[in-house]
């Protein structure tokens, strides 16, 4: 429909507003360290997101600017995801009123995916290999999987939740959303590597050398482009607009204000 997202890409600055609004208000609550710090980082990172967006694959920005490195931008997300992953599971374990430690273990399993994740974008983008963006939105499904079957879990077996019920109303309503768009996401990228399969991608099994070189061209080269198939389409559309703007941040600061005092 839209061949051009600059408009689109405009507009995702307003995300960078609702943000640092969220991030302050965290100054005004006095949740525990735990909820706050994480959702902090999510904040910042995501205001971040919102100013300077890139696409990792063909190193795609919206900023001719040095603000807009893939490697800077990777870094920020790195420490965002791992929080935004462990506040999810940090209010699994605050809610599991019960103490069941197999409930407990899975909340810290989504936190050894999402790590595990981290691992294999940033080998997408040092070596180029697509598959590997491939197998890292494969884990966020594992992780969300575990979160909706834990908050089900929860929801059938505590009685009450001292107000806190409409964290596990969101991570029910988020997984049964986000799931299903995950395996369309995930067909995608697998048609996308599988396209992408050339001698560009056979070149990358060169080891250390390989890994420099693309560590060398996440911090220095930028593709400023506009187009929506350099941003993915409607579904890198949807996931910028949700992951940094909309969805994730509004998520995050209910969790803040539920936890509150």
């Amino acid at each position: 429909m839209f061949k051009d997202f600059k408009i689109f890409l405009w507009l995702l600055k307003f995300g960078a507003l609702v943000n640092i609004y969220f991030f302050v208000k965290t100054y005004q609550t006095d949740s525990p360290a735990h909820i706050l710090i994480p959702a902090q980082i999510l904040f910042a990172v995501s205001a971040y997101r919102c100013l300077f967006p890139v696409q990792y694959k063909d190193n795609v920005v919206f900023h001719d600017s040095l603000f807009s490195s893939i490697f800077i931008t990777r870094l920020l997300a790195t420490f965002s995801e791992v929080a935004y992953i462990y506040l999810l599971s940090y209010v699994i374990r605050l809610l599991n009123f019960n103490h069941i430690e197999w409930v407990n273990l899975l909340s810290w399993l989504m936190v050894f995916q999402v790590v595990i994740s981290q691992y294999f974008v940033w080998n997408a983008i040092l070596t180029e290999r697509l598959i590997y963006f491939f197998y890292e939105e494969l884990g966020w499904v594992i992780i969300f999987i575990i979160n909706t079957i834990l908050n089900t879990f929860l929801y059938f077996t505590v009685g009450s939740f001292n107000g806190a019920e409409v964290l596990i109303y969101l991570s029910l309503l988020f997984g049964g959303i986000y799931v299903p768009w995950q395996f369309v996401h995930l067909r995608f990228l697998f048609l996308d590597a599988m396209e992408n399969l050339s001698k560009n991608e056979l070149e990358t099994n060169m080891g250390w050398r390989r890994l420099k070189a693309g560590l060398k061209q996440s911090i220095v080269v930028i593709n400023p482009r506009y187009d929506s198939k350099a941003w993915g389409g409607f579904i890198g559309l949807t996931w910028m607009f949700s992951y940094w703007a909309i969805l994730i941040p509004l998520w995050v600061n209910q969790i803040v204000a539920v936890f509150s005092r």
